[in-house]
């Protein structure tokens, strides 16, 4: 295991932390300063931070799902006083987000310690497919046909894995949608550039994982079925 990412497995920094620790001369491995991205064995290498031991981080990964509710920020803290998504989960050391929820957005948010997946789930070439519903209102009927036809963003086109959309109470549309490119706050941005006003927004899935019936603003462990999913992405 890199020495980073054992670092930030036992909570001690995020792993670009832990590469400044490291580069400061502040971390040693056996006795000797330690250099950015050798490998060590936790529980057999003896890791100190200014001279103090650094625990093992646990064998197996921590792994979540929770049901992010409008009205959190996906961070650890936040200068300005909103609750963030760490209030809502385990404090297992190294807990890290896989991905984000803008702040009113809702649904399935992962998160894990094993950050070495966290950032190849998120990375565009996974393609990992995000379903979304979003409920809005507009000609969504002319939008539908548009994203059908090729809608370019200003950061590229959109490709949706699945489209479509149902009528829902007072006017609104449900307008469901799966993409892979994982870009900021793009099914608002879509919305936005097909003329459709977002009421709210809800992520469903995330590869393998889906929201299923978990109340708002509660979290779950990952099954083992799910996680099997999650390692063979």
């Amino acid at each position: 295991m890199r020495l980073q990412r054992a670092m930030a497995r036992a909570g001690v920094a995020s792993r670009r932390g832990a590469e400044e620790l490291i580069a400061a001369g502040r971390v040693r491995v056996n006795g000797v300063v330690a250099t950015i991205g050798q490998s060590v064995t936790p529980g057999t290498d003896a890791i100190t931070l200014d001279g103090k031991p650094v625990a093992a981080p646990p064998a197996q990964a921590s792994w979540y799902v929770l049901n992010k509710p409008s009205g959190t920020i996906t961070t650890r803290d936040d200068p300005q006083g909103r609750q963030t998504v760490f209030a809502l989960v385990p404090n297992d050391p190294g807990l890290t987000y896989v991905g984000r929820l803008d702040y009113l957005t809702e649904g399935v948010l992962l998160f894990t310690t094993d950050g070495d997946a966290a950032h190849k789930l998120t990375h565009p070439s996974s393609e990992i497919e995000r379903t979304y519903v979003a409920t809005v209102t507009g000609d969504v009927r002319t939008a539908l046909r548009t994203l059908r036809n090729g809608l370019t963003l200003d950061d590229g086109p959109v490709h949706a894995r699945s489209l479509s959309a149902e009528p829902a109470e007072h006017g609104h549309w449900n307008l469901e949608l799966t993409l892979t490119e994982g870009r900021n706050r793009e099914v608002r941005r879509v919305c936005e550039a097909l003329g459709l006003d977002v009421h709210r927004l809800l992520r469903t899935r995330f590869g393998p994982i889906d929201l299923g019936r978990l109340p708002r603003g509660q979290c779950r462990p990952l099954t083992a079925r799910e996680l099997q999913l999650v390692h063979a992405l």
